[in-house]
């Protein structure tokens, strides 16, 4: 278990450094190949988004507004996957990285964040309204997941988090998010030490 929690933070180490800086001269850096036939299902994300949400109060009525993240998507190997960086304000990082299965004709990710041990399998297909729906696998979380990933709009885009006590039954949403276009860049330290933009 340390391997693969090894495994993963030097992932995160090497790849956020170049990944979320220009990536237009290196072979990594192709959006296009991530904009054609099923591929453009998550390519659409591709970009650099500031993130606003919310979460359900415990009164199951109130929500409360969260801290923001950014959230930046990249087009990876000429289209061998789609990688996200999770980059909230508290300094923790996750990333996603999302390919597509022919076989099944759906999404396999894997998500890791550097505040839990391990990785999440997760399994995401398009519905019939164009909206990308994602259940976890494994580990199954208690209680269940689902999340929804809505169409950009002109303005952005809406993503939910529902959670369900009755095996999927019923659908509770507790945490929504609204992506809106960013310019922030965020590049690797130059020699001084500090952060280029």
């Amino acid at each position: 278990m340390k391997l693969k929690n090894l495994a993963v933070a030097v992932a995160l180490l090497c790849c956020s450094e170049f990944v979320l800086a220009d990536t237009s001269a290196i072979p990594f850096g192709n959006e296009d190949a991530c904009m054609t036939g099923p591929l453009e299902q998550f390519g659409r994300y591709i970009g650099n988004w500031k993130i606003e949400d919310s979460q359900l109060g415990q009164d199951g009525q109130t929500w409360t507004a969260g801290a923001g993240a950014q959230w930046n998507f990249v087009c990876l190997g000429n289209g061998t996957a789609i990688q996200d960086f999770w980059m909230p304000p508290d300094g923790s990082v996750g990333t996603n990285l999302r390919t597509w299965n022919a076989r099944t004709e759906s999404w396999d990710i894997a998500w890791a964040i550097n505040s839990l041990p391990g990785f999440a399998h997760i399994q995401a297909k398009e519905d019939d309204a164009g909206n990308i729906v994602m259940h976890y696998k494994s580990p199954l979380p208690d209680p269940l997941r689902r999340i929804t990933f809505f169409p950009p709009g002109e303005n952005g885009w809406d993503w939910t988090l529902e959670f369900s006590t009755d095996e999927g039954e019923s659908w509770l949403e507790v945490y929504r998010i609204k992506a809106t276009r960013s310019d922030q860049q965020i590049s690797s330290p130059d020699d001084s030490g500090e952060q280029k933009n």
